[in-house]
Formats: C-alpha cells, sequence, structure tokens
C-alpha cells in the first residue's frame, strides 16, 4: 500500500484564500499529516515520488479542508435510538465533516464525570467514521469533577441556563456558576453556554400548541439577551476564562456580545445553518421537524445574523445536530409544543451554506472559515484541524461547487430520516472525503469498504 497520497487539483482552497487556485497537497499516509502543499499542479517528475504513490486528480472538483463541526449530539450511550456514533459519524462524513465534538448531553450518562467520559469513549471505539472530540458538562454540584475531566482530555465544558430538556443534566444559576468558573479559568478551559434564560412568559397560555407562532411566543428574543447579560456579568469577574454563546438565534443580542468583545472580554458566538437558511415566516403550523431551542426567528432577525458573521461578531456555524426518535416529534398531531426541540442537519451543511450565501455575495473561504478553520480553534484543533497546510492532519474533501440536487429521505445518513429541509433544491455536493489521506465517504459507492478509522481526540 502506498505511503503517500498526492491530491492535485486546479481549484484548492488554502488558507487565507477566498477561491480556490491551482495547488498540491502531498500528505504521509502513515503519520496522517500533511507533508507539503505547492502552489500549481505537480507531477510525478516535479515531486520526485515513486511510482506507487497514490495519486489524486480532483479534475474539476474543488479541494476542501475537511469540515470540523464543533456542536453535536450522537447521544451515546443510552439513547442509540436516538442517533449513535456509527449513523451520526457516517452522516457527517457523507458531509465533508471529518471531525465532530461531542456535546455532553443527551447520552446517558451525560459527560460530567471521568467515569461517564470513559463509559462514552468505550461506546464509540470502533463505530467511528470521523474523529471524535468532547465537551464536557457542568452541572449542579460537580465542580470537583471539572478539573480531572480536564485532565481526561475534553475540549471543554457546556452547561444550560434554563431547562435542558433531560432530567439528567439540570440547569445551572449564578451560585453554580461562580465556583465552576473560578475552576475552569484556572484550568486555561473553556465554558459553552446555551444560553436562554427564562422570564415571565404568559402569552402562550391559552393558544394553539401546532402553531408555529406559539412556540416561538414562548421563546423571546429577551431569553437570550437575559442569558448573554447574566454571562457578560459573569465574564468581567472571571476575566481570563474564555465563554462562548452556542446557538445564537436572537440577533437582539448581538449590541451587547460586541460591546463586551469591544471591551476586551473573551467570548465568542456560534450560530447554526437552521437559523441562517430557514426563516419563520415560512414554517408550516403542525411541523415540529422546524422546532429547536432557541427558535429559528423572522427573516429580517436571519439577515442581522447573516451580517454579524460577515462582520467577524459570530464567529463560526455548526449544526447543533439534535435527533430523536420521530414519535417525540409529535408528527401526527402536530404539537409542536410538546415535542422534541432539536434539527437533524448533519450531512447537509455544506450546501445549505453554499445555496443561502451564494445570494448573500459570500465566498468559499468565508464559507470554509466559518464551518472549518474557526470551528477547529474553538474546539482547541485549530494546530491539527481546519486547513490544508503542512503539518496538519490530512483530511480534505472532494466537492462539486456546481451539483444541485433536492434532499430526500433516501440521502440522509443519520437514524431517524426527518429533516426540515426535505424538498429543498440545494447546490453543491460532495464527491469524496478523507480523514488522514484515508477515504470515509465516496457519493457513488457510500461506505461500501470503508471501515470506521476515526480517533478518539
Amino acid at each position: 500500500m502506498p505511503n503517500i497520497l498526492v491530491c492535485s487539483g486546479d481549484k484548492v482552497l488554502l488558507p487565507g484564500n477566498a477561491t480556490p487556485t491551482p495547488a498540491t497537497v502531498i500528505i504521509d499516509k502513515v503519520s496522517g499529516r500533511i507533508i507539503e502543499v505547492r502552489q500549481g499542479i505537480q507531477t510525478h517528475q516535479d515531486l520526485k515520488l515513486d511510482e506507487d504513490t497514490e495519486w489524486i486528480k480532483a479534475g474539476s472538483h474543488v479541494v476542501l479542508p475537511g469540515l470540523v463541526d464543533a456542536h453535536v449530539h450522537l447521544n451515546e450511550p443510552g439513547r442509540t435510538d436516538w442517533e449513535g456514533f456509527w449513523t451520526g459519524t457516517r452522516a457527517a462524513a457523507s458531509g465533508g465533516i471529518t471531525s465532530v465534538v461531542d456535546m455532553p448531553l443527551n447520552s446517558l450518562p451525560p459527560t460530567t464525570t471521568v467515569p461517564n467520559l470513559r463509559e462514552k469513549r468505550q461506546a464509540a471505539r470502533g463505530q467511528s467514521h470521523t474523529d471524535v472530540a468532547f465537551w464536557g458538562g457542568v452541572i449542579p454540584g460537580n465542580q470537583d469533577h471539572l478539573i480531572p475531566l480536564v485532565n481526561a482530555g475534553v475540549r471543554g465544558f457546556k452547561c444550560f441556563l434554563m431547562d435542558s430538556g433531560v432530567d439528567e443534566f439540570p440547569c445551572v444559576g449564578e451560585t453554580d456558576l461562580r465556583p465552576a468558573m473560578k475552576e475552569l479559568a484556572d484550568a486555561s478551559s473553556l465554558l459553552l453556554f446555551h444560553a436562554e434564560l427564562e422570564d415571565n412568559i404568559d402569552e402562550t397560555l391559552a393558544s394553539d400548541p401546532t402553531a408555529y407562532s406559539t412556540f416561538l411566543a414562548s421563546r423571546p428574543q429577551k431569553l437570550e439577551t437575559n442569558a448573554i447579560a447574566l454571562v457578560i456579568k459573569l465574564m468581567k469577574v472571571y476575566p481570563s476564562l474564555r465563554c462562548h454563546i452556542v446557538h445564537l438565534s436572537a440577533a437582539s443580542a448581538l449590541p451587547m456580545i460586541r460591546e463586551a468583545r469591544s471591551a476586551g472580554l473573551q467570548l465568542t458566538v456560534e450560530t447554526c445553518f437552521h437559523y441562517l437558511c430557514l426563516s419563520s415566516d415560512d414554517i408550516p403550523d403542525g411541523h415540529a421537524e422546524f422546532k429547536c431551542c432557541p427558535p429559528v426567528r423572522e427573516a429580517t432577525n436571519r439577515d442581522e445574523l447573516w451580517d454579524a458573521l460577515k462582520d467577524g461578531s459570530i464567529d463560526c456555524v455548526v449544526s447543533d445536530h439534535s435527533p430523536c426518535v420521530l414519535e417525540l416529534k409529535r408528527l401526527e398531531d402536530g404539537n409542536i409544543m410538546e415535542a422534541w426541540g432539536g434539527i437533524s442537519t448533519l450531512g447537509l451543511g455544506l450546501s445549505l451554506l453554499w445555496t443561502e450565501g451564494q445570494k448573500r455575495m459570500v465566498n468559499l473561504g468565508q464559507i470554509i472559515d466559518w464551518m472549518s478553520k474557526n470551528t477547529a480553534e474553538h474546539a482547541g484543533l485549530g494546530n491539527v484541524k481546519g486547513q490544508l497546510k503542512a503539518g496538519y492532519d490530512g483530511d480534505f474533501v472532494l466537492w462539486d461547487d456546481e451539483a444541485e440536487f433536492e434532499v430526500t429521505k433516501d440521502m440522509l445518513q443519520y437514524k431517524n430520516k426527518i429533516s426540515p429541509y426535505e424538498g429543498m433544491k440545494l447546490r453543491g455536493r460532495v464527491e469524496q472525503t478523507y480523514l488522514r489521506g484515508m477515504k470515509i465517504f465516496d457519493r457513488v459507492s457510500g461506505f461500501e469498504g470503508l471501515p470506521p478509522v476515526g480517533k478518539l481526540m
């Protein structure tokens, strides 16, 4: 088997470039690392390599760095009827993702202690088609477990400021956060916030539970601004701790985020494909496949999120892939208020962002920064993931930027095949995905002959 892989093409997206250029990427398959990246298309003679070197000629396809999704719920162990490492990482690979970072819930047990982390890692072994890293969790009373989890390799920690939806991962208040933030600041870790904080909401008491407007009114933007105000207040007490807002949906929070960052606070922010590509104006009643928390909001709000991405106020875009069994989506009675809140997206993100981004004069370099470079840096993987660069892992994607397709259930690789994007026509399609120089997905043959080679990071 050749020890060297060379991928060359006329359209290779290199670090710092807005558009692809001709280049050649050379990967050592033994170490899995990129040895060298050269401008232009190189030949055997140019590189002076052995004849048994594996060559990939990208042709008309774009060569992209492997994507990094820093917000997925794979739910194993404990809720493998919702999702699992096998199906979740296959779905990720089909969308050009080579690394995922798994959230501390909704697995049983949650990742709130070192023994629980070991159980999750054991469940993932031999099942992961992509590399997998893990976030830990902050819940009331587990501050003594945080430093051991840091030492065991979690990338940081997530907490909820209101009900998480699962009993085993309760939300925290300010009195819980202060000792946890002190511990994490001393350990140079980071804390992620599900940033919604309950307020006196009574508009929905007598409203139709199948109407999307009822759900939207139950999670107003004020819940997010309340929560982010608390985060900023606590960051001023613990300024050395980087904090991160997950799945921002409320554009009204952007001024306080910008002000905090201007004041020097280490606050980073992500948003999700659904907030950028869907609008509450278009969501039909009784369709809980569109339900997530915080909710998809109005088109004007979506426009402001795009502007914040473009000006750097939002750092990255993730899936927040949060599946469940179909029964929990209440498809039969359309009760959105009682349905599970989560949108399944793994495999579609790049196409979604490219399709919507082209309407908004966004270039490919920006999209890959938001989905790869910045997500890798956020998860502490920026020295090995997210760029086609010497010394980095040889993760890359062959992508047809002009292909168009309609989203169907048959193409979804995750376990419970429900999607708000079904029937949507998208542009840009992953043809092949490579992890450390090894093919892990092929659009034509799928996963045939491609064993799970993902590592646990």
